[in-house]
Formats: structure tokens, sequence, C-alpha cells
């Protein structure tokens, strides 16, 4: 057999055998187109987009980008994509099959890729049957990402609104509280403006300190004046607290309400006018060489079987 592959032997058994070689070429071109035909091979149309992610913070250890693919690959964007599709239906996968959730799984892995470049945008990559349907997918599933990126930010926001609801409700109430105190103390006592009040009385008292009035409103200020100036500063510091947290459960209100997009598109999709799968020529190319090569084997075994087997000579 060494013998056989030697170049020379080889170039004389493709002279000897080159009309059955060529016939082997010849049907293994047309049998490699034929099967390799829509007949056999359902073409496979393939779109896809760039985007780059906007307007999103990153979890944990995580960047923009590998959030962004990891959003994608999420099972709500999938599954709205199935749904909105009907890909069951379309792909041909029976919903009583025993693994229908397996099968379209399965289907969605090998039709579906997404993932990072190397300039940390993100591949979104479709392919099915149609070339229509493989570029309105690459659409929705941008369309799906953002709004399950923005149903995250109205969870979280909507967390942030209800504990900003319920402290301004406590600070709120406590507030009163210090307000219907210092009216007490006005209706009670007299005392308004522990400041201004404590000047005039005094004023009063050094002019005419014998006035029963002037002697009452400062028995009252000497009492109670020391809690209306509390009372005062507490009312200024927790309007002044209150007042910042209205300010930031605004914002979170703006937030929670907002609509932002969260992907910037860098690449459209479109409907690709050339299929992407089967690539017919690199099929038929191998097809024939393979069966070029195994026509080789075949003809160097069947050689060497007719092959003479020498005669031993034994001297008498």
């Amino acid at each position: 057999m060494d013998h056989f592959f030697n170049s020379k032997n080889i170039i004389d058994i493709l002279v000897k055998w080159k009309i059955q070689l060529t016939v082997v070429v010849v049907a293994a071109i047309l049998l490699s187109i034929f099967f390799s035909s829509p007949i056999f091979i359902t073409p496979l149309y393939k779109s896809n987009a760039i985007v780059y992610p906007s307007n999103i913070s990153p979890y944990s250890d995580e960047n923009e980008t590998e959030q962004m693919v990891q959003m994608f690959q999420s099972r709500d964007v999938r599954d709205s994509i199935i749904k909105k599709f009907n890909l069951a239906r379309h792909w041909g996968i029976d919903s009583n099959y025993k693994y229908f959730l397996t099968t379209i799984d399965w289907e969605w892995s090998q039709r579906v890729q997404v993932g990072k470049t190397p300039y940390e945008a993100v591949e979104i990559e479709v392919s099915d049957y149609d070339a229509h349907v493989a570029c309105e997918m690459t659409k929705a599933m941008i369309e799906f990402y953002n709004l399950k990126v923005r149903s995250l930010h109205k969870e979280k926001f909507g967390e942030v609104l209800i504990n900003y609801k319920d402290i301004m409700v406590t600070k709120k109430a406590y507030l009163d509280s210090l307000k219907n105190r210092v009216a007490e103390l006005g209706t009670q006592f007299g005392i308004l403006e522990y400041q201004a009040q404590t000047r005039e009385v005094m004023r009063a008292y050094l002019q005419n300190g014998r006035s029963a009035e002037v002697l009452r409103y400062k028995k009252n200020l000497e009492a109670n004046g020391g809690e209306m100036k509390l009372l005062e500063e507490m009312i200024r510091a927790e309007s002044e607290a209150y007042s910042t947290m209205k300010l930031e459960s605004d914002r979170a209100m703006l937030d929670y309400n907002r609509k932002y997009t969260h992907a910037n598109v860098l690449s459209n999709p479109y409907p690709a006018d050339k299929k992407a799968y089967p690539i017919r020529w690199l099929i038929v190319v191998f097809s024939t060489l393979a069966a070029f090569f195994m026509a080789i084997l075949i003809i160097g075994i069947i050689e060497n079987v007719k092959k003479p087997t020498p005669v031993a000579v034994h001297e008498g």
C-alpha cells in the first residue's frame, strides 16, 4: 500500500482510472448541488443590528454592555418574541409535543445570537427562513429590551417612592404636631414669636415695669419662651428636611414615569436579499473532494488486491 501512494504510482493510477474518477467527481458535484438545494435544505436569511447601551446603570461587577447582553438573553425578552411571532407554529413545532419547551429553546439558541463586539457594543443576529421575519424579530428584540429595562426601573423607583411616601407621612405628622404645640403656646400664653416678643416685652418692661400686662407677658415668656424657641428651631430643621425629601421624591417620580430608550442603534436591521445558509459552493467543494479522495482510496485497495503475489523460488 505504501508503494501505491508513491507519486509516480498515483499519477499512473489517475491516468488509468481517469474515466471512473471523472464520473465520481461529476456525480459528486451534481449530487451535492441537488442535495444542497432548497428541496432538501431550507435556506436561512440573516438579519443583524449593532446597539450601544444607554440610560442604564450596571449591577454588581458587570458593565453596561454585559448587562445589556444579559437583558437580551432574558427569558422575558425571548418569550415575548416567541409569542409575538408565534414562532412555535412558524418553526413547525407542535405545542403538544412532549419536549416542546426543550425543542423551542434549542431552535432559539440556533437562530438567535447575542454577543459583545470588540468595541463594547452588542450585536444581535437573527436567522430565519423568511428574511422579513428575521428583520422584524431583530427590531422586536430591541423593542422588548427597552420594555424590560423600563419595567425594572419602574419597579426599582416604585420601591423608592413607597419608602419616601412612608417617611414623608411620618415627618409631616411630626411637623404638624410641632406646629400645633406652637399654636397652643400662642393661644394660651400669647407667645407667637419668641425673639421679637422678647425684645418688645423687655422694652416695655424697662419703660413701664409696673404694667400688669407687661408683667404677664414677661412671666409667660420666662416660663414658656425656651420651649417656643426650641420649637421654632425644630420646625425650621424639620421643614428643611421635609423639603429636601420632597425634592428627592419628585425626582424619583420623574424617574418612575420616564419613558427613555435604553439602546442606541448604531446599525439598523434590514431584510437580507441573499441567503446566509447553506453556502452551496462550500458544500459542493467539500463533497467533491471527499468523494474524490474516497475514490482514490478504494482504487488503491483494488490495485493492491489485484497485484500478483511474488512466488518464492527454492533451490534443489
